[in-house]
């Protein structure tokens, strides 16, 4: 019984430690997390990106909403350039490429969203920002599933 308690107050502090280290991450500002990538470690590296251009994406959706197309244009070039940080990074390390892969899915499908609302003018940008995610995704994929994988 004794022992039963003792696993189950285990797995509960392993269970709340998860919790507050996503909450953490959670917590950094944008540019304590770009701060934060510049001394990760390289398997650390990978996530810090994703995490950064998912940011970016919903950053410039609620510019694009707010009528400043401008800024989200910036928004949109950081969500390319750490979707495609992300990708060296998972491709150096071998860790994450899944994880990395969904991620630029999810960030392509919900800019495809964010385009169908946009005025025509400025719909082109966005497509760029999700072409240049889809060939992010079909490079990890490769690299997951390529013949030379091994």
């Amino acid at each position: 019984m004794r022992t039963l308690a003792t696993i189950t107050g285990l797995v509960l502090l392993t269970f709340a430690g998860i919790l507050s280290a996503n909450a953490f991450s959670k917590e950094l500002s944008l540019d304590e997390l770009k701060a934060r990538l510049q001394n990760a470690k390289p398997d650390e590296r990978a996530h810090l990106c994703v995490e950064i251009a998912e940011r970016q994406v919903e950053s410039a959706d609620k510019l694009y909403t707010g009528g400043k197309a401008d800024e989200a244009e910036a928004a949109l070039r950081d969500v390319v350039t750490y979707s495609q940080q992300a990708s060296e990074a998972a491709g150096q390390t071998g860790h994450r490429l899944k994880n990395t892969e969904i991620a630029m899915r999810k960030m392509a499908h919900r800019l495809s969203d964010i385009k169908r609302g946009l005025p025509f003018d400025d719909q082109g940008k966005v497509q760029a920002a999700v072409d240049t995610l889809d060939k992010i995704r079909t490079e990890l994929l490769s690299r997951m599933f390529g013949k030379n994988s091994k």
